[in-house]
């Protein structure tokens, strides 16, 4: 009996993180593996991947970890599960792997078994293989997968949309994905993101016209944010600038070397006298790129309204173009960066949702797709569970079986016996979010996050008192200090209470003759009733943390 589980450990009811597991027999095949930005529900946090507690409890299965492209919500989390997995064979094309090079540290490059691997070309791993395909998304060398088992192919489509406009080195191969679909699909595993909006994705993806608008209409500089490594968004604004007298000053090292090695080895098109330098900064017909790598949305754009940039400050003639346009989760942070560029005086623009999309298939995509592949089952990835759903829906109107299309969430397992899904199977694995606070490279504890939340929302108060080494009598204080808590100077006759409290409590836990002297039970007794007589007071919980030391 052969038998395929099929289960994401990231990437199901939510935007990014993505990360999809097909197990066939012992053999682990991993694809793709990304980040997300946490947008402040976790204070603090940068940036989070998947838990991959499973991968390496079961390290030795892994075949390998297949990306789909350079993208941080499709590859984002690498860096860091290169060091938790290492030695584990890491597949992409060119690009994909320049992009991931990049971003790691020389200790991980040098243990790291990056192989190369080239579209249309089957790589066999034993009784299954896997063949790459090419796909059409907003970066170069993007590809969908193919798995082939003796049970018939599992598809993972990674981002695409059908677009015939766009430049060959963007281009689907739809001839070799309808004979992927002849010889017999078992499963199709079809991103949803745009699952809800009608037609075709194309031709709002491409937004030339409104680039050249914005740059005829500007009389001073344009201060533009693009997302990382959207080629094609920077290959439109550089046709668009090249139209110009324009010069181009890309700001940020990353940003640089993405573009350079991408017009060296030919993604990009850019006549080299178009791009500026420090120099041309604060040229009237300046355009500066910026872009963010692993911080939070518009990170380096807040730091210029803000006025922390050491080379950027904003006037009132200046245009602030963001790029792209907004998806779900980050439509808070656009508004905020547009109103605070408001308040300074510029211009902001942004792109409408409603008018101009991301390279992701919307429900027409998805029809031609499914009409491609044949599957004899269907289940949505990437996308919050709404999207999913709505993907479930664009299947089943074209004609595939309610039963066999598979809504899962992260964790729940998929499981196939000899090509029949089996709806018996409710198994689970552990999944889970790892997050990141800026160059930490440890998970942060859910602990941490709460202490940082009562700190955020109630303050802390420190009560501080020393003893005899000797007799263990209070020789000095206590004394407290509060931050964010009380304005001190209107409360003193609460603090003094609090004070007296606290001397109570530590003097009646100190039996007078004794050597030893329970700290930990004196800092429980003082937080208890502290905790209890600020709440009656002032209806506040301030962390309360208190420090005693013998002298």
């Amino acid at each position: 009996m052969s038998k395929i589980r099929v289960f994401a450990l990231g990437g199901l009811n939510e935007n990014g993180k993505n990360m999809y597991v097909v197990e066939v027999g012992s053999k682990i095949f991993v694809f793709d593996a990304g980040l997300k930005y946490d947008n402040d529900n976790n204070l603090g946090i940068d940036y989070i991947i998947p838990n991959i507690s499973y991968l390496i409890k079961n390290k030795k299965n892994i075949v390998g970890i297949f990306l789909t492209h350079g993208h941080e919500s499709n590859m984002g989390a690498m860096p860091d599960i290169m060091k938790m997995l290492p030695n584990v064979p890491v597949y992409g094309t060119r690009l994909t792997l320049e992009i991931l090079k990049e971003d790691l540290d020389s200790k991980t490059l040098k243990n790291s078994k990056l192989v190369l691997i080239e579209k249309e070309k089957e790589i066999k791993f034993g009784d299954e293989s896997i063949l790459p395909l090419s796909v059409t998304h907003s970066i170069p060398d993007a590809v969908m997968y193919v798995l082939k088992t003796k049970d018939g192919s599992i598809v993972y489509t990674g981002d695409y949309v059908f677009d015939m406009s766009v430049p060959d080195i963007y281009k689907t191969d739809l001839g070799a994905l309808a004979d992927v679909g002849k010889k017999g699909v078992l499963l199709l595993m079809s991103e949803s993101i745009y699952a809800e909006k009608r037609g075709h994705t194309s031709p709002q993806n491409r937004v030339e016209d409104f680039i050249r608008d914005v740059f005829r209409k500007s009389d001073g500089r344009i201060i533009a944010t693009i997302f990382p490594a959207h080629f094609y968004r920077i290959q439109e604004i550089f046709n668009e600038a090249m139209k110009t007298n324009k010069k181009i000053v890309i700001m940020g090292k990353k940003l640089q070397t993405t573009i350079f090695n991408a017009i060296k080895a030919g993604y990009l098109t850019v006549d080299r006298k178009f791009i500026g330098s420090l120099d041309n900064l604060n040229d009237k017909n300046a355009i500066i790129l910026i872009s963010d790598a692993k911080e939070r949305p518009f990170a380096n754009l807040e730091r210029i309204i803000k006025g922390y940039d050491k080379f950027i400050t904003i006037n009132e003639d200046d245009t602030i173009f963001i790029t792209e346009p907004s998806y779900a989760g980050i439509e808070k942070k656009i508004a905020e960066v547009m109103d605070e560029v408001a308040i300074k005086g510029a211009d902001a623009i942004s792109l409408s949702p409603k008018t101009h999309l991301l390279f992701h298939s919307s429900r027409e995509d998805l029809m031609q797709m499914i009409e491609l592949m044949h599957p004899k089952y269907y289940m949505p990835v990437k996308g919050e569970y709404k999207a999913l759903y709505e993907n479930a829906l664009v299947a089943e109107s074209y004609g595939i079986n309610k039963d066999n299309i598979i809504l899962k969430l992260n964790g729940d397992v998929a499981e196939f016996e000899d090509g029949t899904y089996n709806k018996d199977c409710f198994d689970k694995v552990e999944v889970g979010d790892t997050l990141f606070d800026g160059k930490n490279i440890e998970d942060m504890s859910s602990l941490v996050l709460k202490d940082r939340e009562m700190i955020g929302e109630n303050g802390i108060v420190i009560i501080a008192a020393t003893l005899d080494k000797k007799t263990k009598e209070i020789i000095g204080g206590p004394e407290i200090l509060t931050r964010g808590f009380i304005y001190v100077r209107n409360n003193q006759a609460l603090l003094e209470e609090a004070t007296k409290m606290s001397k109570e409590t530590i003097e009646s836990n100190i039996v007078k003759g004794e050597a030893r002297v329970d700290y930990t039970k004196i800092k429980n007794d003082v937080r208890d009733k502290l905790g209890k007589f600020f709440f009656d007071k002032t209806g506040s919980k301030p962390m309360i943390i208190t420090v005693i030391q013998e002298v």
